[in-house]
């Protein structure tokens, strides 16, 4: 999968992505990365991207022709254009439904905004969606571009060592990841739930689906409105949540 990002800071993209976990998925060419400045298509020698808002207001906003014509540089024909996000506090929120469903995309450009934002009328032009990370705003769009990056590669097939490095954590199935341990199995009083170690799969399968809802029921109790609980399952939550 290929990553275009447009931004004005292409090196706290390309230092953030090529570390850790993406940085061996580049390496691998399992995902490529081209972090585009939007100034190179600026159109002036003196490197102006920005100016006043009309109407008044705080801050300056970027031009639609620099951010169009970067973009446009990216493809050549109609069946090169990438899919394009908008990184905005005004997106809807990034989870990992949507994760998996840009995951699937040949092709991921994100455009990031900066100061007050880029001129809304090539946002509307070219973008697909908008997407946030949270409902709180940033000084620009470099951070989201890299969290969703980052979310999204971790669906990728080669990017992790498998499928279940993935599957069996937070948010897949709608509830939060089970709490995990390792050794000693005693520390500072504390003990790993029996269970754990039995070393019988079915049971410590069960004991985590269980762990999982009284997880998600202690720390995102909205959660549980999209689940459906059998009356078993909740009686093995109560219980379990007595012990803890």
């Amino acid at each position: 999968m290929r990553f275009d990002v447009l931004t004005l800071f292409p090196e706290q993209i390309e230092s953030n992505v090529h570390k850790s976990i993406t940085g061996r998925a580049l390496d691998k060419g399992v995902i490529s990365l081209n972090a585009v400045n939007i100034r190179d298509f600026c159109g002036n020698s003196y490197g102006k991207i920005d100016d006043t808002v009309y109407g008044g207001g705080t801050g300056l906003l970027i031009y639609s022709q620099p951010v169009y014509d970067c973009w446009k540089s990216l493809w050549g024909t109609q069946d090169d254009k990438p899919y394009t996000v908008y990184v905005s506090p005004k997106g809807s929120v990034l989870d990992q439904r949507k994760a998996k469903e840009l995951s699937s995309k040949k092709r991921l450009c994100i455009i990031c905004g900066h100061y007050e934002g880029i001129d809304s009328r090539v946002i509307d032009k070219i973008c697909d969606e908008e997407i946030s990370i949270g409902d709180y705003v940033l000084t620009g769009g470099e951070l989201a571009a890299c969290v969703i990056i980052d979310s999204v590669s971790r669906m990728i097939d080669g990017v992790l060592p498998n499928e279940d490095a993935y599957t069996n954590e937070s948010h897949m199935d709608g509830t939060l990841e089970a709490p995990s341990y390792t050794m000693p199995s005693d520390w500072d009083g504390m003990k790993v739930p029996e269970v754990l170690l039995s070393g019988n799969d079915a049971a410590i399968d069960e004991h985590r689906r269980i762990a999982s809802l009284v997880e998600t029921w202690m720390k995102r109790p909205d959660m549980l409105d999209k689940l459906e609980i059998t009356e078993s399952e909740w009686q093995k939550m109560l219980a379990m949540r007595r012990t803890l």
